[in-house]
């Protein structure tokens, strides 16, 4: 692992908390057009990680859930597909597979998800057999314990090790925002995942609360755009847990507008880590079609 930049030695970016607070409440103040909503919640759909992450996962369960990805409203021509079905490496094969004459990608959990709490070699090998099963997309998880004890550098090597492993494979890194216990320390973390060569920064795994939030997205945004500021580097954005209704996901976009641009406002720079967010913004996009709400029971659950 490489010993550089040296984390003992450099002073992080610190976070008015007052600040992004009152920021983060003028966006749910926004009025959205309707034509605007319809494009926004349709970009939603499109920015969507379709995600099942449990121990009951079964490969019909995955299969079932590649093809709500494929067809989430058939009823509707113009509806857009899911970004990326997410699965433990053990099914990675089996949503290549069912995947295979679509556009959807593939993305993999790794690094002992959710706590991070293996042996290195341990998280190395589960990095290389997602990798090894096909996944087009790697969502590694940091070691929470030694980024609290102050350990900085052991963060960055670990996640640079990984990133090469990954090689042209797009690495997510998960902070697990909801342990990390300030902004400061959200601030501090994303610094390190963007320094040691991430592809995105992730908020959570969706297994501790608070999950994903408008102030600790804020915040990695920022640190996002301050590291293009200065280096010119695009870095991906995904909020993932706790984003299940089609109106918060439309301030979450608001959001990345105003802090990063248009730029950002594709699936190649930011996406929803969601199982639920799916069915809600088609309730939504309905709406706005008909002017009635249709019954769940008109979309998959999974």
């Amino acid at each position: 692992m490489t010993n550089k930049p040296n984390y003992r030695s450099l002073n992080f970016t610190t976070i008015d908390q007052v600040g992004v607070e009152e920021r983060v409440a003028r966006f749910g103040s926004r009025s959205i057009k309707k034509s605007s909503k319809m494009q926004g919640l349709k970009m939603v759909l499109s920015m969507i990680d379709l995600t099942t992450l449990e121990g009951k996962d079964t490969p019909g369960k995955v299969k079932q859930l590649c093809y709500k990805a494929m067809h989430l409203h058939d009823a509707e021509s113009d509806i857009p597909h899911v970004a990326a079905v997410c699965v433990y490496p053990s099914l990675v094969k089996v949503a290549k597979g069912a995947l295979k004459d679509s556009q959807i990608k593939v993305a993999s959990v790794a690094t002992s998800f959710p706590s991070g709490q293996a042996d290195f070699k341990v998280k190395i090998d589960d990095t290389k057999f997602a990798i090894d099963e096909g996944a087009d997309e790697v969502d590694m998880v940091i070691s929470r314990g030694e980024f609290l004890k102050g350990n900085h550098q052991y963060v960055y090597d670990e996640i640079t090790a990984i990133k090469e492993i990954c090689g042209k494979t797009h690495l997510k890194v998960i902070l697990e925002t909801g342990e990390l216990n300030t902004l400061d320390n959200v601030r501090k973390a994303s610094e390190i995942a963007i320094d040691a060569g991430c592809d995105f920064i992730k908020t959570s795994t969706g297994k501790v609360q608070p999950a994903a939030t408008l102030p600790v997205t804020l915040v990695m945004l920022e640190a996002i755009r301050d590291h293009y500021y200065k280096t010119g580097r695009m870095v991906g954005m995904k909020p993932a847990g706790g984003v299940s209704q089609a109106k918060l996901a439309l301030q979450y976009l608001v959001m990345v507008k105003e802090t990063l641009g248009n730029k950002w406002l594709t699936p190649k720079w930011f996406r929803f880590g969601a199982s639920r967010l799916a069915n809600d913004v088609l309730m939504q996009i309905m709406k706005e079609k008909t002017g009635n709400y249709q019954s769940l029971d008109y979309f998959s659950i999974d």
